[in-house]
């Protein structure tokens, strides 16, 4: 398939540029080091199904719209009580995990590739704080970050992918939503963007109905297939 004729690229964050799971079990570690292996597992799964359950409950009316800060702090609250340590202290600390979130081996060098070629557009459904703090801590190298904090919404209400069409100035279709969650580019194609899939190991890969524009390996092999130079 051809590659499609676009303006920038807008780029989903959590998964997709950053290990969110290897940050979170990073700072369930730290908190608690004797934990074994299969205990932290559990533990993520206590903050993943919270921050899950309550941006649908948001989606679908049935709770206000809270920022990422609050559904994290929320979450760590969880995992504290599931895993038996307390005190406010160790919540917040464990509530800022999820801005200490490792770059793909990948990232950093593959988004100043592409960077060289298009404008590049963050946007991510952490908060704005949790947004910044984030791309410090992995990196990650934009010409603008947006936060689905702005629509006071989450993914994959139109609105959030709005904000990136309004920031561009160009018609959707130049636009081209990269993302290694399915449901994301999902979002983006109802609204008119072009879609990338990028291939990660916590991803949503797409089903055999999907039609996405462009299906990639990685960030190197999705500038390949747009044709860039190398370097």
């Amino acid at each position: 398939m051809p590659a499609p004729e676009i303006d920038a690229l807008v780029f989903d964050v959590l998964g997709t540029l950053v290990d969110e799971p290897a940050g979170i079990r990073a700072g369930i570690r730290g908190l608690v080091p004797s934990l074994a292996d299969s205990a932290v597992e559990e533990l993520l799964q206590v903050w993943q199904r919270h921050i899950e359950d309550a941006q649908q409950r948001i989606l679908d009316g049935s709770r206000p719209y809270a920022a990422s800060d609050v559904l994290d702090r929320e979450a760590a609250q969880l995992v504290a009580e599931a895993a038996g340590f307390g005190g406010a202290a160790a919540v917040d600390t464990l509530a800022l995990a999820g801005r200490r979130l490792p770059a793909w081996p990948d990232t950093v060098a593959g988004l100043a590739r592409l960077a060289a070629h298009f404008p590049l557009i963050g946007l991510s459904n952490a908060g704005r704080t949790a947004l910044l703090g984030l791309n410090a801590h992995a990196g990650l190298r934009w010409h603008q970050a947006l936060s689905a904090e702005d629509a006071r919404t989450y993914k994959p209400t139109p609105a959030v992918y709005e904000l990136a069409v309004t920031v561009a100035g160009v018609p959707p279709e130049r636009l081209l939503m990269v993302a290694a969650h399915a449901w994301d580019l999902r979002g983006a194609q109802r609204l008119g963007l072009r879609t990338a899939y990028v291939a990660r190991p916590v991803g949503d890969p797409p089903t055999p109905a999907d039609r996405f524009d462009l299906h990639a390996k990685g960030l190197d092999d999705l500038a390949d297939q747009l044709g860039l130079p190398v370097g």
